[in-house]
């Protein structure tokens, strides 16, 4: 997959972290090779998280964060280190630039704490070495100056160094033989976007012609048509899980099922820990609080996957009502311990790790964990059927 095809939640994560003004956004600027972050001498100029997607050999595709100031003061400034907080969740590698002309501070020290807390690999770039008056020697440290250029190829393989060696997986390529036929389920409705598929659709796709395979892509409605113009039944069939209903009507019993929510819970690492957590659902009490959490942000449609058809479904199904709570993107509570369950979606748009921090999150303390497919094909009784064509392979 190409540098400028490769979707951001399958690159290597790189987070820049630091005080304000110790020279992160110019590192970054020259790290990238572009203007990507705003440089100013007033202190917290970076306000929001800034991302910019880059190859950087020999790691290939990243994505490199510029942080806020860690130390930033008052209540906006609260608000700016709670995103920085955010991004360290993802980041697979840290990067601290420190001033080295005025030295470590107690903001660094504690951003050190939180990248050993998070088991997040780190390198000290130690800026401005180009003033010559550096006041901070530190192990895992490396002079640069973002004003010079000095040795910022050297960060660039030290950074690659660092970065974890990603375990392979593949979406549904390795439940396939070349020459299988694949049915995928895609509905065409007012939340789906305007001439093109969504992520998980594309990467499906993909990963069928990679294993030499080939796919049919169908809306629901077409599905029955489909497929009786096959001459043997598919080998799979991958739907959208809010067609899970429809779809396990039609689709003979003997035909392998699953869903692109199940699929990229197994290709995050969290399927086994989605399906335990569904055994909670079953046992929840009247009132229950209920985290709904998305890894993306989308515009909410009059019957939104997430804010509406679940909490509707799940309702129906138990016969109790429950207080849902709703969160989506980057935020994720840190305190989770009033919920009795979390519920997210795929994670098709978070990295591996984004996605585990939460699910380690709500473990350690105590609270559930499942997904939407998973739920779903519970909820629609199916659960098992779908799970089969993994072939207990998560």
């Amino acid at each position: 997959m190409s540098l400028n095809t490769t979707p951001s939640a399958q690159r290597v994560h790189i987070g820049f972290f630091g005080r304000r003004n110790a020279g992160k956004s110019s590192l970054v600027n020259v790290v990238t090779g572009q203007a990507l972050s705003v440089v100013s001498d007033i202190p917290g100029t970076t306000t929001d998280p800034v991302r910019k997607a880059m190859e950087l050999p020999p790691l290939g595709p990243v994505l490199v964060i510029d942080t806020p100031g860690f130390d930033d003061e008052g209540a906006l400034g609260a608000l700016r280190v709670k995103k920085t907080h955010e991004i360290l969740r993802e980041a697979d590698v840290a990067v601290l630039v420190i001033d080295a002309a005025r030295g470590i501070t107690s903001a660094d020290e504690e951003l050190i704490g939180l990248f050993k807390k998070s088991s997040t690999p780190y390198i000290v770039a130690l800026n401005k070495s180009d003033l010559g008056n550096a006041k901070c020697r530190m192990q895992n440290a490396i002079e640069v100056s973002a004003l010079t250029g000095e040795n910022i190829y050297e960060l660039k393989d030290a950074i690659a160094r660092l970065a974890p060696q990603k375990e392979e997986r593949r979406l549904l390529g390795d439940l396939l033989a070349p020459g299988d036929c694949v049915v995928l389920v895609t509905p065409i409705d007012a939340a789906a976007p305007r001439g093109r598929l969504i992520l998980p659709q594309q990467q499906a796709l993909r990963d069928i012609l990679d294993a030499g395979a080939y796919a049919l892509v169908t809306k629901e409605t077409e599905l029955v048509s489909a497929l009786a113009r096959l001459k043997m039944p598919p080998n799979l069939v991958v739907t959208d899980s809010q067609v899970f209903h429809y779809v396990a009507g039609v689709v003979p019993e003997d035909v392998p099922l699953t869903s692109f929510s199940i699929l990229f819970a197994r290709y995050k690492g969290f399927l086994k820990t989605a399906v335990e957590g569904i055994e909670a659902l079953q046992n929840l009490s009247e009132g229950a609080k209920i985290l709904i959490a998305e890894g993306c942000t989308h515009h909410r449609q009059c019957d939104d996957i997430g804010t509406v058809k679940l909490p509707r479904w799940i309702r129906e199904k138990l016969g109790r009502d429950f207080a849902f709570s709703f969160c989506s993107g980057n935020e994720f509570p840190e305190d989770l311990s009033s919920y009795a369950l979390v519920l997210h979606c795929g994670g098709c748009m978070l990295s591996e790790k984004a996605v585990r921090a939460r699910a380690d999150a709500a473990a350690a303390q105590g609270v559930p964990f499942t997904n939407y497919g998973v739920c779903i094909a519970w909820l629609q009784g199916i659960l098992e059927r779908c799970l089969r064509p993994l072939d207990n392979r998560y």
